[in-house]
C-alpha cells in the first residue's frame, strides 16, 4: 500500500511537473485574440517578446501589443531608403508632405523596421504603421483582423496634454514601461504594466530637480528613456525637455508612490531630446542621444553610479561630458539595429531618409 501511494504520489508530481513545463513554455503571444483594435492613433513604439510591437496610443490613452508575425531571422545589413516619406506616400496615396513620422523601432528577431505615423497632420488623422525591410521594400501593417491585446491607462492628461499621454515606451523584462501625463497632481507619471496585460495601475508620479530652471518640477514629461543597469541595479535613464538627463531606480516604481528622480546632467537649454540607445564599443558602455536642436550627444556611462546630483542652478551644460557627433545632422529617430550599427530617421531638406549607421 505504501508503495502504491508512493507510486500515485510520484506520478502526481511527475504530472504536475509537466504542467509546469508547459506553463514555463507558454508564449505571450498565447494572451493576444484576433480582432480590429480601436486604436485611434500611433505615437510611440517598441518591441517586446516575439515580434510583438508595442504601440502607445496618445489619443486613446492605452497600449496595444500587436502580433507582427515577423519572426524569420533576418540576415544582411540594414535598410538604406532615400526618401523614404516618398515611397510611404505612394503606398498610402497621400501626399509626403502630409505624413507625420511619430517612431521607429527595430524587430531584433528580423532586422525589419517598422515606421509609426499618421495620415495627414489633424489630430484625428487615420493611424498606419510601415514595415521597412532590410532591402529597402515597404508595407503596411495591416490594423484589422490583427492578434492583439490591451492595456487602457487610467487618469491620463486631458485637453492639450492628452497628445502627452504617452511619450515613451519599453519593454524590461516582464514589463512594458510607459512614461507620459496624467490628470494628477503630479502630472509626469511612469508607469510599469505587466506582460502579459494586467489589470493597470495608477503607475507612479515623478519629481525632479530642473538645473536650467532652478526649480522641481512634477509637470514635465519624460521625452525618451532607456533601460540601463548601474551597479547592479535597473534605472530609467531618462530625458527631459530643455534638457535634464535623470536616472529612476525602476525598483521604486511603485503604485502610487511619488518618486523622485536624480538628474545627473544638464545638455542644454532651448533643447528637446528625441531618442535614446544604449550600446558598447571598445568594452564601454555609452548612450546616444538624438536631439531637435543639439545635434546626437555620445555619452558614457562610466561614473553614472558616482555622479553628483544637481541640485542646484545651472547656466550652460553640467555633468558628464558628451561628444557632439558632428557628421550626424538631421536625425530624428534612432533605434539599435544590431551591437555595432542603429537605424536613424534623418530629415533632409523636404524629405526623411531612414539609413543603417555604425555606432559612434
Amino acid at each position: 500500500m505504501f508503495r502504491s501511494c508512493f507510486a500515485l504520489a510520484a506520478a502526481a508530481a511527475l504530472a504536475l511537473g509537466g504542467v509546469a513545463r508547459a506553463e514555463e513554455k507558454k508564449s505571450p503571444l498565447d494572451s493576444l485574440k484576433s480582432g480590429d483594435p480601436d486604436i485611434k492613433s500611433v505615437g510611440v513604439v517598441a518591441f517586446g517578446p516575439d515580434g510583438i510591437l508595442l504601440v502607445g496610443d496618445p489619443q486613446g490613452a492605452a497600449v496595444f501589443a500587436l502580433d507582427t508575425g515577423d519572426r524569420t531571422p533576418g540576415k544582411g545589413p540594414g535598410p538604406k531608403v532615400e526618401k523614404i516619406d516618398g515611397k510611404i506616400g505612394s503606398l498610402l496615396g497621400i501626399e509626403p508632405a502630409q505624413l507625420v513620422i511619430n517612431d521607429l523601432a527595430v524587430n531584433p528577431i528580423s532586422g525589419n523596421a517598422y515606421l509609426s505615423l499618421a495620415r495627414g497632420k489633424a489630430p484625428d488623422a487615420p493611424p498606419a504603421i510601415i514595415r521597412v525591410e532590410r532591402d529597402g521594400k515597404v508595407a503596411e501593417l495591416a490594423l484589422k483582423n490583427i492578434k492583439f491585446a490591451k492595456a487602457q491607462l487610467p487618469k491620463p492628461g486631458t485637453g492639450s496634454s492628452r497628445k502627452e499621454s504617452i511619450t515613451c515606451i519599453a519593454f524590461v523584462k516582464d514589463r512594458i514601461f510607459v512614461a507620459g501625463l496624467s490628470n494628477e497632481d503630479f502630472a509626469s507619471s511612469l508607469r510599469a504594466v505587466p506582460f502579459p496585460f494586467a489589470a493597470v495601475d495608477k503607475g507612479s508620479t515623478v519629481e525632479i530637480f530642473h538645473g536650467n530652471h532652478n526649480a522641481l518640477e512634477t509637470r514635465s514629461p519624460v521625452r525618451t528613456f532607456v533601460p540601463y543597469d548601474i551597479a547592479g541595479e535597473t534605472n530609467l535613464m531618462a530625458a527631459y525637455t530643455c534638457t535634464p538627463l535623470v536616472k529612476i531606480p525602476v525598483s521604486q516604481l511603485k503604485p502610487g508612490e511619488k518618486v523622485k528622480g536624480t538628474t545627473i546632467a544638464e545638455l542644454g537649454k532651448q533643447n528637446t531630446p528625441l531618442d535614446m540607445v544604449v550600446y558598447k564599443k571598445g568594452g564601454k558602455d555609452y548612450i546616444l542621444i538624438a536631439n531637435d536642436r543639439r545635434g546626437v550627444m555620445k555619452m558614457p556611462t562610466e561614473g553614472f553610479e558616482k555622479a553628483t546630483p544637481i541640485t542646484a542652478k545651472v547656466d550652460g551644460t553640467a555633468g558628464p561630458k558628451y561628444e557632439t557627433i558632428e557628421n550626424l545632422k538631421g536625425v530624428r529617430q534612432l533605434a539599435p539595429f544590431d551591437a555595432e550599427h542603429a537605424l536613424v530617421l534623418i530629415k533632409a531638406g523636404e524629405n526623411f531618409n531612414l539609413e543603417t549607421i555604425e555606432l559612434p
